[in-house]
């Protein structure tokens, strides 16, 4: 009985041991990624450039559209003075692209002649302001503040891969209801 309680015994401690490992492996493997920097990626994952000097939405020398501007959507908003149909054609496909979520993001053109597509807003400037250049594409966040901003020579694919990234990452609180306090 004894050989056979201590094959037992070393059975019970191998699975123990097996158990931890199970748990401690993942643990282990994290704090040397993140001490050490391998397996993290270094590059940036947006396509567009971050735009500190553009301010806020409310503060753009544009004649007003806002009122036809869905609040609380991320806007996507692009200088249309120069190639203005190709370029409104391009993202109102850009806007379609985005499916469910497409209505979570308003188009704001800006400049140009023709009327507008479907679910796009049209504005001019009053004064063009020295950050805009031609095709300028800029990306704003509900409250206003320009997130990313894209030259003219910018793949639609890449800003399709920033705004679905952007809503995947900031859920839509408005489609969120609202819990209320002790009713059952």
């Amino acid at each position: 009985m004894d050989e056979q309680d201590a094959v037992r015994a070393r059975r019970q401690r191998f699975k123990l041991l097996a158990l931890i490992a199970i748990f401690a492996i993942p643990v282990i493997t994290a704090w040397v990624m993140v001490e050490w920097r391998i397996g993290i990626p270094d590059q940036r994952t947006a396509h567009g450039e971050l735009a500190p000097e553009v301010p806020t939405f409310d503060h753009w020398p544009i004649v007003e559209p806002r009122q036809a501007l869905e609040a609380g959507d991320w806007i996507l908003a692009f200088d249309c003075s120069s190639n203005c149909e190709a370029h409104a054609d391009q993202w109102w496909r850009l806007h379609r692209a985005l499916g469910r979520e497409a209505p979570r993001v308003s188009r704001l053109r800006i400049g140009g002649a023709g009327p507008a597509l479907p679910g796009e807003s049209l504005g001019q400037w009053e004064q063009v302001p020295e950050w805009q250049s031609p095709g300028r594409v800029w990306l704003l966040d509900p409250q206003g503040h320009a997130v990313l901003t894209y030259t003219s020579e910018v793949e639609p694919r890449d800003v399709l891969d920033d705004v679905t990234h952007l809503l995947r990452m900031n859920p839509d609180k408005r489609a969120a209801p609202e819990l209320e306090v002790g009713s059952r």
